[in-house]
């Protein structure tokens, strides 16, 4: 039987070989809830970097930036981490290099997997619908918040592995404990979330519209896959398994 297993920080992806497996990448706010805006708005490439350095070297090649360091957009670039930035106009067809803190990071240390691709709550059940189809066991990967732990990427992970139970086995008590805070919090996630870290970093930061948009659940049936250093939206693979974009 295939298994599902969490990462709830990469600073503990030593102790999760992802060679053979399908990843999913996850970080709530807001990295992978962007990216996923991105994708579904009609943004052609999402080229995700580690480092501020390789972002304005793409910005060189003609990339659209966005850089992102404590919650707060990087001087010098062309955007930050709010998904209402990936719904302009002007960013259909256009290919977007981003760093942010945590995110773009954990995409890089997963690079060796079988398939790696972004999840969100506004792509949850598009998500579980692909992962459903894929023969390969499944590592959900909490950015978490600069190698700690953080609540609402390990809400996500929960939302996944009980999409995913009745047909993988769970591992490990990792993605147990992600299941019972998911189902403990599902009926008013808001609310659960509100005192956590990062909501409180970024209410004081006065963005509670991304916060608000990026805990809204089965927005977009698209799915950015990495292909290479860049993730796309691979209608072929999607339709392939049974996803159908919106």
């Amino acid at each position: 039987m295939r298994q599902i297993d969490v990462c709830l920080t990469p600073e503990l992806l030593h102790l999760y070989p992802v060679e053979g497996k399908v990843v999913v990448v996850v970080d709530i706010l807001r990295a992978t809830s962007c990216m996923t805006t991105g994708i579904a708005y009609g943004v052609s490439k999402i080229i995700p970097v580690a480092t501020l350095e390789e972002c304005a070297a793409l910005k060189k090649q003609g990339c659209i930036t966005a850089a992102e360091r404590d919650g707060k957009k990087a001087d010098g670039f062309d955007i930050g981490n709010s998904p209402f930035s990936y719904m302009e106009e002007s960013m259909r067809g256009k290919t977007v290099a981003v760093t942010t803190t945590n995110g773009t990071l954990a995409i890089s240390k997963c690079k060796t997997a079988r398939a790696v691709v972004i999840g969100s709550f506004l792509n949850r059940a598009a998500i579980i619908q692909y992962l459903k189809n894929q023969p390969y066991d499944v590592l959900v990967v909490c950015a978490g918040w600069k190698g700690k732990i953080n609540l609402e990427d390990t809400l996500f992970a929960g939302a996944v592995v009980e999409g995913l139970k009745e047909d993988f086995f769970i591992e490990h008590d990792a993605a147990l404990a992600s299941l019972a805070l998911f189902r403990q919090a599902k009926g008013n996630m808001r609310g659960f979330l509100n005192t956590c870290s990062h909501v409180r970093r970024l209410k004081n930061l006065d963005i509670d519209k991304d916060i608000d948009y990026c805990l809204s659940m089965d927005e977009y049936d698209v799915i950015p896959i990495l292909v290479g250093d860049a993730l796309v939206l691979n209608e072929e693979v999607l339709a392939e398994n049974g996803v159908v974009k919106k």
